[in-house]
């Protein structure tokens, strides 16, 4: 039997009945919290973990690293809940011949969904709306909520995968005009993904609303700056669905408190949740919410099925999965995967 392990963290029932359904595979689950030692035992005897993809959900002794990697010698594949590898080391797994496997795209929809909301919940002011309705005080006008239309307006995309090019089909079809940047993509690819490809710094100087959802790695920590948001048109708007770190959120808050930037819109955060007294949660042009882009019944379920789906056709199979993030280790991966089939 070829072991697949996951952590009791929440996960859709479709990945435990299709593991649980395949032949020769055999499902484990370890409490994250609570005794180590039975779960160091499976991770021991694994050949598959399926690991959250969400940080601050997950103690750090249970991140694919190194060392956990030399206490898993039978580990040949490890599997993200989401598109995002915040939890696994790619390059030690590499090193350790161990496949990385994600689910890019399976939640492209909802975060994409996700982002024309929070665009629309800023610039049309229906947070500050709602608030005021649920409230006792009756001083106030429509006119006094004014707030602006989509229609119109320029929307810069930073990353044009497979969230990023929904959202340009939902900008498009609110009447934007959408620009992108995207170092993996030509132009005539970001074109048939509906995005005019542009350099950053001018995306930067033409969009209404920039909007990320680029991968969070070496190249993008950090990727809005200081510099990156004085560079941004004034009155602009800023939407991150990505992944917290891209952006620095002391030189965000610094750039709206100023009057500079318009409004923003975040799902992500350096700290998940991010604490009740962050400053940004104290500006009322700020719409927040709790890394939830991905996060809807229909994404979860989709994520689960294609984690499973992947695993079992690896193991049964042997075929190369189709979400593979750290490709050059296939060859050597190929040969411990059929070896363990063999076994």
């Amino acid at each position: 039997m070829i072991r697949v392990v996951r952590f009791n963290y929440w996960l859709d029932p479709a990945f435990d009945r299709i593991v649980g359904e395949a032949p020769g595979v055999t499902l484990q689950t370890c409490a994250m919290q609570g005794d180590d030692n039975a779960a160091w035992t499976a991770l021991a005897q694994a050949q598959v973990l399926q690991i959250t993809a969400a940080k601050d959900e997950l103690p750090r002794h249970w991140f694919v690293t190194a060392e956990l990697l030399a206490r898993c010698p039978q580990l040949l594949a490890v599997s993200s809940s989401g598109s995002g590898c915040d939890t696994i080391d790619i390059e030690a797994c590499t090193r350790a011949g161990v496949l990385v496997m994600n689910q890019a795209g399976g939640n492209a929809d909802s975060v994409a969904e996700m982002a024309l909301g929070l665009m629309l919940a800023v610039l049309r002011r229906i947070p500050e709306s709602n608030s005021l309705l649920h409230g006792s005080a009756r001083s106030f006008s429509r006119e006094d909520l004014m707030g602006h239309e989509l229609r119109g307006r320029t929307l810069g995309l930073v990353g044009v995968g497979e969230a990023g090019r929904r959202a340009a089909a939902l900008g498009r079809a609110f009447g934007m005009q959408v620009i992108g940047v995207d170092p993996a993509l030509d132009a005539d690819t970001m074109a048939a993904r509906g995005a005019e490809a542009v350099r950053f710094d001018e995306l930067l100087r033409r969009a209404d609303i920039v909007s990320l959802h680029c991968p969070r790695d070496a190249s993008t920590l950090g990727l809005m700056n200081v510099a990156a948001f004085a560079a941004m048109r004034p009155g602009s708007i800023f939407v991150s669905t990505a992944r917290g770190g891209i952006h620095d959120e002391a030189a965000l808050h610094a750039a709206l408190a100023s009057g500079h930037l318009g409004g923003a819109g975040l799902d992500v955060w350096d700290q998940e949740p991010p604490p009740p007294d962050h400053p940004l949660l104290q500006l009322p042009n700020v719409v927040a919410t709790f890394h939830t882009a991905g996060v809807t019944h229909e994404a979860r379920r989709n994520n689960a099925t294609l984690a499973a789906t992947q695993i079992v056709k690896l193991l049964a199979d042997g075929e190369q999965p189709a979400r593979l993030v750290n490709p050059a280790v296939w060859p050597h991966a190929r040969e411990r995967i059929a070896a363990a089939r063999a076994r």
